[in-house]
């Protein structure tokens, strides 16, 4: 079959369905965080920016537009990681976000799977947002996306990495491609809101396994009554899946 002896892991911490409700608090550090992997994004304790991680670096995009990398003590509330181990490459020329998604999914049987995407390159168009850090009382996550700072740069070489989750796992992570962007030189980066694909290698990593790791010392989070009526739509929102 396809993906006879082929078998990796991707691990998240968190679900991006309690981030919705306001569940912002750091609840795993960076340090065990990197324990699980070398590639991956999240946020920030307080929703501090959008995380990218790269070479085993966990940078921060914040909405101030500076780029930190976040220490070893620092927590975080939600955040997806794995260890390279790709399985098809191939060269992307003048694609936007939208069509070289479904050119994955038209060219790859992986609807129904996670699978972590990595692109790395040229791009002559990239939008990005970054979510700004919350204090307590903390608002719900579609109110602090209305206030997020957009980032725009033309010409840019870097990296995009993140994942694609089937339909049915909207809630434990966003449904389609999540994507978070890091420019070579540190000078933007973020969650990708769209990019336009100069030229660029496409790297793709099925999953057989997702570890799925819950924080069970946290309270709150025990205590929280999630509202999933809507959690979709407010998903879709909040992540700019329009």
């Amino acid at each position: 079959g396809y993906m006879e002896k082929y078998e990796s892991q991707v691990y998240q911490h968190g679900t991006l369905g309690m981030l919705v409700p306001g569940l912002f608090e750091g609840t795993l550090t960076v340090a065990e965080l990197l324990e699980h992997g070398e590639l991956g994004i999240g946020t920030a304790s307080g929703l501090d920016g959008e995380m990218v991680l790269l070479d085993h670096t966990p940078y921060l995009v914040q909405s101030t537009g500076e780029v930190r990398i976040l220490k070893p003590e620092e927590k975080v509330p939600f955040a997806t990681v794995h260890f390279e181990q790709a399985k098809d490459t191939f060269t992307a020329n003048g694609l936007t976000q939208k069509q070289l998604g479904e050119q994955i999914l038209a060219n790859y049987p992986y609807k129904n799977l996670f699978f972590a995407v990595k692109i790395t390159g040229r791009f002559s168009k990239v939008k990005t947002r970054a979510v700004e850090k919350q204090t307590r009382p903390y608002k719900t996550l579609t109110q602090v996306a209305d206030e997020q700072a957009l980032f725009e740069a033309e010409a840019i070489t870097g990296t995009v990495i993140g994942y694609f989750a089937p339909e049915m796992f909207q809630g434990m992570a966003a449904a389609g491609y999540h994507l978070h962007f890091l420019a070579d030189d540190k000078s933007m980066g973020g969650h990708l809101l769209d990019f336009e694909i100069e030229q660029a290698t496409v790297q793709l990593q099925p999953f057989a396994t997702i570890e799925q790791h819950f924080p069970m010392a946290d309270q709150e989070f025990l205590e929280k009554d999630l509202a999933i009526a809507d959690l979709h739509a407010q998903i879709k929102q909040a992540e700019g899946q329009n």
